[in-house]
C-alpha cells in the first residue's frame, strides 16, 4: 500500500456534496450529459490532460452525450483523497464545458 488513507462515504460526503460523484462501494462514481457525442469527447480530452497532470486515471464509459467515470486508487484498495481532488477537478471541468451531472 502506498500509504493513502481509505476513505469510507461518510468521509467523502461533504467534498462530494454538489458533485455529480457519489461513493458506491470502493469508487466514486460521476455521469455527466453532453449536447452530442463530439462535446462527450471534448469534455473527455480535457480531463484526460488533467488526469495526466496529476498522474492518476478515472475509468471511463463514453458513449453519445454522455460520459461516466469511475475512480478508485486501485494502488491503496480503494477512495483515497486522490480520487476526491480528482472528482472535484471532473466538476469544475464539466461546468467549464457545458456538461450536466447525470443522465
Amino acid at each position: 500500500m502506498n500509504g493513502q488513507r481509505i476513505l469510507s462515504p461518510n468521509d467523502t460526503a461533504d467534498e462530494l456534496a454538489g458533485t455529480a460523484f457519489v461513493h458506491v462501494d470502493e469508487q466514486l462514481v460521476g455521469a455527466y450529459s453532453t449536447a452530442d457525442f463530439a462535446s462527450a469527447v471534448r469534455l473527455l480530452d480535457a480531463v484526460a490532460t488533467a488526469a495526466d497532470e496529476v498522474n492518476h486515471h478515472p475509468d471511463v464509459k463514453l458513449g453519445w452525450g454522455r460520459v461516466e467515470f469511475e475512480l478508485t486508487s486501485h494502488d491503496a484498495g480503494g477512495v483515497t483523497s486522490r480520487d476526491v481532488a480528482l472528482a472535484r477537478r471532473i466538476t469544475a471541468i464539466a461546468a467549464e464545458h457545458g456538461a450536466k451531472p447525470g443522465n
